[in-house]
């Protein structure tokens, strides 16, 4: 357990408000969520908006909890703006990931901060190299790049096979912005990390690979 910075606190709040909001009031919800054809009309405010907005309670926590566990590692190693510019820059990445897998697809909708989160933990990650995590149902710690590579690796998969109601491509966005932002604060990583920056680069690569291979 630790400290939370005011920052984290401040995101965390919001999202639980704004959630809330959308929990209780069906309109506020389906003006401000994700959805495709909404924002090739011009309403751009959703591809921010809906990161703030979520399904339902377990949606809600398991985005916030993750967010707690790796939000520290960003905070003090590149600063509270930084670490905003890296949450709200991945959130965006995201967006625009899905809207450019979906950009056909006018009814297209997603929710939630994961995108977001997923930069921060990307970032953490290239930050904190060594660093380990406990996953629930793992009783061990494992290195948290191995989480990072695996779990963007099940994105691809996901968004391949259309995987349960997640918008694995807002995941995937998400850590894309985390690591090319990170990259762009901390061009120190490139002299201390290098490893980890190509291991971490690994699934990056394969989805767009796999893009212009016409395989997703």
């Amino acid at each position: 357990m630790y400290n939370l910075d005011i920052i984290t606190i401040v995101i965390i709040a919001a999202n639980v408000i704004i959630s809330y909001k959308g929990f209780g009031d069906f309109n506020f919800f389906e003006k401000y969520k994700f959805q495709v054809g909404p924002v090739l009309r011009g309403e751009k405010i959703r591809m921010m908006s809906s990161g703030f907005l979520h399904a339902d309670n377990a949606h809600l926590f398991f985005n916030m909890f993750s967010l707690y566990a790796f939000a520290n590692v960003v905070v003090e190693l590149l600063g509270v703006f930084n670490f905003i510019i890296v949450y709200l820059g991945s959130l965006l990445l995201g967006s625009l990931l899905s809207l450019y897998f979906h950009k056909n697809e006018y009814y297209y909708s997603a929710v939630g901060a994961s995108g977001a989160v997923m930069g921060i933990i990307y970032s953490a990650i290239l930050l904190q190299p060594g660093m380990s995590l406990i996953i629930f149902f793992i009783p061990i710690p494992i290195p948290a790049y191995i989480f990072g590579i695996g779990y963007l690796l099940y994105s691809i998969y996901g968004m391949k096979n259309r995987v349960g109601n997640i918008g694995h491509d807002a995941h995937f966005g998400g850590a894309i912005g985390g690591y090319a932002i990170t990259l762009l604060l901390s061009p120190w990583l490139f002299q201390t990390n290098l490893l980890m920056i190509g291991l971490l680069a690994i699934p990056i690569v394969l989805l767009f690979v796999l893009k212009k291979m016409g395989k997703m």
